[in-house]
């Protein structure tokens, strides 16, 4: 998600405490909940899917909890669970109606209805499933009080669009595709009886450039660098060997960025395909440096199984 709705679904994420409807039925509709009443004077003027339609209501709007309501139905299918919807959001002060930001010209944001979703906020989770595509629906949030050096921060108003949804990208419990045989002179994989990756450094040159090797080719939708990746992996130093972070230890797939992680990274998954299993060999420049992050200094070496792309 991007910057808007990184800053607000936290709050948003309070709807927990509002309540919410009945159990999700076999063919739920959008839910509503929270001080409802306080939004019906809310009225909108459709601009199309590129352009925020025009929002009047009663001034100054203020909740004193977390609110959502559908103010209009689309007419599209409805938006099912574990489906990714694209949103458009405009936010608004409830004070007086000021435009706060605005995401309808610019590319859709995407909310995964998960059930991480349905865990951490089930009324937002069961305003989006259910509701048909070209639903506005919308969010206020209960402002801030004033911080010692800050003023009181007013009600915000959100009104959201559900623009499309599509079912999420499938994430793979192991790498699959064709096994490819890597040239000599690599650190060697093989797995153990738990299934679980061990890299074996013995005899291995430190790199004078980034090697990414695939051990499996997967057969999946090609990594770009502003994806965000789901994976399993394993890392050690190439001095010694010594693992030092493993996500098949911890017993759970890491999720992330592929530009928030090291260079190595970066540069050695972009272009690989959903399904792969990549030996990558990292410099220690494109990794953590001199100073190193822990037992992961100097050159290092990782197993990295492509599992998911979103």
């Amino acid at each position: 998600m991007r910057r808007l709705l990184a800053i607000l679904l936290p709050g948003l994420l309070l709807l927990t405490a509002c309540g919410g409807g009945e159990p999700a039925a076999p063919e739920p509709t959008s839910q509503s909940a929270g001080e409802t009443a306080k939004l019906d004077s809310l009225k909108l003027t459709e601009n199309g899917d590129k352009k925020a339609p025009g929002v009047e209501f009663t001034k100054p709007l203020e909740v004193k909890e977390p609110t959502v309501k559908v103010v209009k139905d689309g007419e599209g299918d409805r938006v099912k669970a574990n489906q990714v919807a694209s949103i458009s959001i405009v936010a608004l002060s409830g004070k007086d109606g000021s435009t706060l930001e605005d995401t309808f010209p610019k590319d859709p944001e995407e909310l995964e209805l998960n059930d991480a979703l349905k865990t951490e906020s089930p009324v937002i989770y069961n305003a989006f499933v259910g509701a048909k595509i070209g639903t506005h629906l919308a969010l206020a949030v209960p402002g801030a009080a004033a911080a010692e050096g800050a003023e009181a921060q007013p009600t915000q108003l959100l009104v959201v669009k559900v623009l499309s949804a599509k079912d999420a990208p499938k994430v793979l419990d192991k790498p699959e595709g064709e096994t490819v045989t890597p040239p000599a002179g690599l650190p060697t994989v093989k797995d153990n009886d738990k299934g679980i990756p061990e890299i074996s450094v013995e005899g291995v040159a430190a790199p004078t450039a980034l090697v990414s090797q695939d051990l499996i080719k997967g057969t999946g939708p090609e990594v770009k660098e502003t994806d965000t990746l789901t994976v399993n992996y394993v890392g050690v130093a190439l001095e010694g060997g010594k693992v030092f972070d493993s996500s098949f230890d911890r017993g759970e797939k890491a999720t992330f960025p592929l530009t928030g992680v090291i260079k190595g990274w970066t540069q050695g998954l972009n272009g690989k395909k959903v399904g792969s299993r990549v030996l990558l060999v990292i410099p220690k420049d494109l990794a953590y440096g001199d100073e190193g992050k822990g037992d992961a200094k100097g050159d290092l070496v990782f197993v990295v199984d492509i599992l998911g792309v979103k």
